[in-house]
């Protein structure tokens, strides 16, 4: 793992690197809005020479020879425009993230970022630790990758990071690679290969992973008791029970700060560690990248790593994390059954390939009696649960709040938050139309899974999935109507989880972990 570490005395550093035999920093990565403006000696003189050689230096990413440099090279990361009506936060970490690839990639080990102070724009007053973020997150490469290749396929082992003119302090490297903790976290358990993350090994890098921290685990594998107490999540895993490696299990995680809990937050992980559609099959290829169906489970973990590594005061959480195959075979549950939830709802399944709102529901049922007894609960669910969150709105996160939270402002506080450090949401909203398009058919159920169609050519496929988990879990007792109002938030990365939406190959985003820090604790 990349170590990170505040640069306070720039040119002592550079000084330093640049003596015969130096070790300390082998390569200058330059991130800034305006190259040729930047006011120091190195990178006026590594941009002389790239502009004699490309008339759009200023404007592209170059590697330079400049004697003096740590390593006597020096990467020129341009931003792009920052100050537009669309730029945000995100163009600093791209190009942070972008120059330290290119560092290592010519042979860095020990690179030296240097950041350019962004222009007086409230957008960008986190940069520093966005960028700083993006740097050390953007050399991650696959749990997979590394067990298999060694710590040859991460090679850099240490990244210096320095605001020219400003301070960067040793504390804001602490907390950058406290979130990366997490961020690693999540990105492992998201992971490439399903059987690398089957439940039970799931299971148990969450054990390893908290092993260190005051994060209590524990692990509920228990077939007869996961039936009783969670009977939708126990129907998605049933014809996965006859191969052993593959069987359920709920992973509860609880954090608890030193001192007054001033508030509670609760969460429930999706995390399906492949998802097949079961009897309602994904056809037409559409099923490569399933291994991704548990990136909430994943973010939430990292989540809770990232609140125990930083030691956060006042804030208690809690999670379930239902880590979940659903197979196809002989034993899968099937479209028109009708399976009693851990509230006692009685849901008439509607597709098997909607299964994630199914393990859900019995999560947060658990956590709304949970809730009831806890200081300030504000609940959340996270999870990749619809494509239709990808056509709606793209690359980004999408919370809906109930009553209770929308009184709060969550999902307005999160977007805020998310703008602010680079993990953009957008807010959606729970209509009276979604539960009408849940609510029973007959006599026979109280509550309708799902329609026939994928969600992404359902109108509203985003949004009644929310109206579902709140009547299912029984949170539709708890609104602002409700003796004991509850704030629940939804939260759907069906269209964030994975970078640039390639959900066979690409990297999984750890989202969204960021903001969710920034706007909970």
């Amino acid at each position: 793992m990349t170590r990170l570490f505040a640069v306070t005395d720039l040119d002592q550093a550079l000084a330093d690197a640049a003596r015969p035999g130096a070790t300390a920093h082998d390569a200058l990565i330059v991130v800034a809005h305006d190259v040729p403006a930047v006011d120091h000696p190195l990178v006026a003189a590594a941009y002389a020479t790239a502009s004699a050689l490309d008339a759009r230096a200023a404007q592209v990413l170059s590697l330079v020879p400049c004697p003096g440099a740590p390593g006597g090279r020096v990467v020129l990361s341009p931003t792009g425009p920052v100050l537009r009506d669309h730029d945000d936060v995100r163009r600093y970490a791209e190009a942070a993230q972008a120059g330290i690839r290119r560092a290592r990639d010519a042979g860095a080990r020990s690179p030296l970022v240097l950041l350019a102070p962004p222009p007086a724009d409230d957008r960008h007053r986190n940069a520093a630790r966005v960028a700083a973020l993006a740097a050390i997150g953007g050399l991650w490469e696959p749990l997979e990758a590394r067990e298999s290749l060694g710590d040859a396929v991460e090679p850099v082992v240490s990244i210096g990071f320095s605001v020219l003119g400003r301070e960067f302090r040793d504390a804001d490297a602490a907390w950058v690679e406290a979130v990366d903790a997490g961020v690693r976290l999540a990105r492992d358990l998201a992971g490439t290969d399903p059987e690398r993350m089957a439940p039970p090994r799931f299971a148990q890098y969450c054990v390893d992973a908290f092993r260190e921290t005051s994060v209590r685990v524990s692990v509920n594998s228990d077939q007869d008791a996961l039936r009783r107490d969670y009977p939708l999540l126990s129907a998605v895993a049933r014809a996965s029970l006859d191969v052993e490696r593959h069987r359920p299990c709920v992973v509860r995680l609880e954090y608890t700060p030193e001192g007054q809990v001033e508030r509670t937050l609760l969460f429930a992980g999706k995390g399906l560690t492949y998802d097949t559609g079961g009897a309602d099959l994904k056809t037409d290829g559409h099923m490569a990248g399933m291994s991704r169906d548990k990136g909430g489970a994943a973010a939430v973990a990292g989540f809770l790593l990232a609140v125990a590594r930083l030691g956060l005061p006042g804030v208690k959480v809690i999670a379930e994390l239902g880590v979940v195959r659903n197979s196809i075979g002989p034993d899968s549950f099937v479209a028109d059954e009708i399976i009693n939830s851990h509230a006692g709802v009685r849901v008439r399944i509607g597709n098997t390939d909607a299964e994630g709102r199914l393990v859900l529901a019995d999560l947060l049922s658990h956590l709304r009696e949970d809730a009831l007894k806890a200081t300030a609960p504000c609940l959340f669910s996270v999870a990749t649960l619809t494509g239709h969150a990808n056509r709606a709105v793209g690359p980004y996160n999408i919370a809906l709040d109930n009553g209770p939270a929308r009184s709060a402002r969550i999902a307005e506080s999160l977007s805020l938050k998310g703008d602010a450090w680079g993990d953009p949401f957008e807010v959606s909203r729970l209509r009276r139309e979604d539960y009408d398009f849940v609510a029973p058919r007959s006599r026979a159920d109280d509550l309708l899974s799902c329609n026939n169609l994928p969600s992404s050519a359902t109108p509203r496929g985003h949004q009644f999935p929310m109206a579902f988990l709140a009547i299912a879990s029984g949170l539709d007792r708890h609104g602002n109507d409700g003796a004991q109002p509850l704030p629940f938030t939804h939260i759907d990365i069906g269209g964030s989880g994975v970078d640039g939406g390639d959900w066979q190959h690409g990297r999984p985003s750890a989202r969204p972990l960021v903001a969710m820090l920034a706007a909970l604790t």
